[in-house]
């Protein structure tokens, strides 16, 4: 079989820039990564992630979150759906600001990652970067973890860490971390992709 056809494909979930899928994107262009972005999936209309995948030849769509209101397994069963339309291997969220139902979670389970702006299990939730200057670390960072119920609390695939520096406030301290997200997500899909890294039992395993 050749590599091209190994490739697993992978579908992508934004909220706005998309600008770590762009990073996923770049990867996927080597001849040799292991997984391709075979589709970017957004829950608001006219995001400009959706522009920004286009300009790679990736296939988009929107499925607003809004007309389900409050029946988020329901909003959940039409991206299942068009997941499933696509023929997704592997689920990554980029910048995708819903939290997902255990009916989802459980039916991506070990295919689903994420990336956070800490160093988990530190600074889960949202206003990270404020959290890591308000505890006066020395080190903060970013992690890319496959997504269990329970938020921020998968096991971690990858980390990234970055120095706090004197006079840093939250933007410069984001700048910095979002720098080695560039770097780390496409490390860890990678890894993922092509099977170095699994979910087996609720812990990961190399190899």
């Amino acid at each position: 079989m050749s590599t091209a056809a190994a490739r697993k494909r992978v579908g992508v979930l934004i909220s706005g820039r998309g600008s770590n899928m762009v990073s996923l994107a770049e990867a996927a262009r080597g001849p040799d990564y292991p997984a391709e972005i075979a589709l970017v999936i957004s829950n608001i209309p006219d995001v400009a992630g959706l522009d920004r995948a286009r300009g790679f030849g990736i296939a988009t769509a929107t499925i607003d979150h809004r007309p389900f209101g409050k029946d988020r397994e329901a909003f959940e069963r039409a991206v299942d759906e068009l997941l499933r339309v696509n023929q997704i291997d592997l689920l990554v969220l980029a910048g995708f600001m819903r939290i997902l139902t255990p009916w989802f979670v459980k039916r991506w389970e070990g295919r689903m990652i994420n990336i956070h702006p800490s160093l988990l299990p530190l600074f889960k939730g949202t206003h990270t970067h404020r959290q890591a200057l308000e505890a006066g670390v020395a080190e903060h960072g970013c992690s890319v973890h496959f997504v269990v119920p329970e938020l921020d609390a998968g096991p971690v695939i990858l980390q990234a860490k970055v120095p706090v520096l004197p006079g840093d406030d939250e933007d410069l301290l984001s700048a910095r971390v979002l720098v080695e997200e560039h770097k780390l997500y496409p490390a860890a899909l990678a890894e993922v992709a092509s099977g170095r890294a699994r979910l087996v039992d609720g812990v990961v395993v190399r190899g």
